[in-house]
């Protein structure tokens, strides 16, 4: 059977400001009406004899992923949580390991899950092809055919063919400068490498404990210890952060005598960058890609999104990128859109919170949105999911004031549980042991004004959480 894997990683950085460290851009729709993430197991589905995608992503996104899951109709074959970051190598060892428990003759096909295909066919015959190379003992990645020089990937060279539609891997090439990769593209027998693979899940763990038994001993030793949370899979900490964080490429690939790769031209992007979602949106007769509403003259070339409420305008400029959002809004040149990062790295160097989340954040039971704040006191628009609860909990450091817009919300308060109407309105003491909860079919909207000398987010004291966040 065929086991999609998905790598659910990343820092959210480069998509900046729109893709923050709580929500990076697989789950963000960018192309269309679902993420990258869901276009992905929706791909994958598509495949011949696929099973459930098995997705390992890190504990802050667990419920994103199964929240994407669920909206599509794609059941769910597993949630692995890495506990720490160690790269593709060990994670990917996680998600063999688990196939194999019920499928001895397991074959995955690996799938970062923040890439776009617009081809689907021409990757389902390269699907086709590598699953018979697999077969015969081989980890086959899937090099893309370039169509320009591109300084931004590494390349692929191909050897000796092995079949109508596979060659065995010369060489594994760094990124390289553009003269050289002018050379490559002009060669005609180098390929950007995707990273996608399709093997064995017994041939890569071999091949693993072959060329890096230590990366290969803490994920065995990790899964082995994995308990079950609700519809995640908690592998052990301590084991797992004991691997070196290698990626498959390094750790494996560079490594074996047994890789091969399925060149295939499938209109692919990782969208690196502001300036490559550009080059793949559909634009109008000025080049321009406009999304939200904005409008604009004399302006060409541009990438240009508005947020939900504001109106962006542009006037006599070229080339630009504008991405607007609640809190944070970038302006750049598209080619110096890659610099996003540094951006980042002021944010960071500066204690600040842009990076990290949205105004708006989204949790398990639903969303808030901080729509102000000042010295003492903030204010939140908050929803609750029909069915859902915010966790039983107090806090220590500030007082918050309830008043529903709409729906019917269950109010816990110390000894008193009692329902709070439209209109209606509730105090919660500083100390008090509170718990808000949707028992209707439609969604609770409120306002809560909180009020302290200091308003962070752990100054939460979960007593009780349907999640398992207590």
């Amino acid at each position: 059977m065929l086991h999609p894997v998905v790598l659910s990683g990343g820092s959210g950085s480069r998509l900046w400001p729109l893709s923050r460290q709580n929500q990076p851009k697989q789950f963000l729709s960018l192309i269309g009406d679902h993420s990258l993430y869901q276009e992905t197991v929706l791909r994958a589905s598509k495949l011949p004899t696929a099973q459930p995608p098995v997705t390992v992503c890190s504990e802050d996104h667990r419920f994103m992923v199964g929240e994407q899951l669920q909206a599509v109709g794609i059941p769910n074959g597993g949630i692995l949580l890495e506990p720490v970051a160690r790269s593709t190598a060990p994670a990917i060892a996680l998600a063999a390991l688990h196939v194999l428990t019920d499928d001895p003759a397991a074959t995955l096909l690996v799938m970062p899950a923040d890439h776009l295909i617009e081809d689907e066919a021409a990757f389902r015959d390269a699907v086709s092809a590598a699953t018979g190379l697999a077969q015969e003992g081989w980890l086959v990645t899937f090099g893309i055919t370039p169509d320009y020089a591109e300084t931004g990937y590494g390349y692929i060279l191909c050897g000796e063919l092995l079949s109508e539609q596979g060659y065995r891997v010369e060489q594994f090439v760094e990124k390289p400068d553009l003269s050289t990769a002018e050379r490559y593209v002009a060669e005609g027998t180098y390929a950007w490498n995707s990273g996608m693979f399709l093997f064995r899940a017994q041939s890569y763990l071999d091949e693993l404990a072959r060329h890096a038994p230590v990366v290969f001993e803490a994920a065995r030793a990790a899964y082995a210890a994995a308990v079950s949370d609700l519809d995640f899979i908690r592998v052990d900490k301590q084991a797992f952060a004991s691997s070196p964080s290698d990626s498959i490429d390094y750790a494996v690939m560079e490594k074996t005598d047994h890789a091969a790769v399925v060149p295939v031209s499938c209109g692919w992007s990782d969208i690196g960058s502001w300036s490559s979602l550009w080059s793949v949106a559909e634009r109008d007769g000025d080049g321009n890609r406009h999304e939200g509403d904005v409008i604009s003259v004399d302006t060409r070339g541009s990438l240009v999104r508005a947020s939900e409420r504001r109106m962006i305008a542009t006037i006599g400029v070229e080339d630009l990128v504008i991405i607007d959002t609640p809190d944070a809004t970038l302006v750049a040149r598209k080619d110096r859109v890659q610099d996003v990062k540094t951006v980042v790295e002021h944010l960071k160097a500066a204690g600040r919170q842009e990076h990290l989340f949205h105004r708006k954040v989204y949790r398990p039971w639903g969303s808030y949105d901080s729509i102000d704040v000042g010295e003492r006191f903030q204010v939140k628009r908050i929803v609750v999911k029909p069915g859902a609860a915010l966790s039983l909990q107090k806090h220590h450091k500030r007082a918050e004031h309830w008043i529903v817009v709409s729906g019917v919300a269950e109010v816990t308060c110390d000894d008193r549980v009692f329902d709070l109407h439209e209109n209606e309105s509730t105090y919660i003491p500083l100390g008090s042991v509170h718990r808000l909860r949707n028992r209707g079919t439609e969604p609770v909207e409120l306002i809560e004004v909180q009020s302290g000398h200091y308003l962070g987010e752990d100054d939460i004291v979960r007593l009780e959480d349907v999640y398992g966040r207590s």
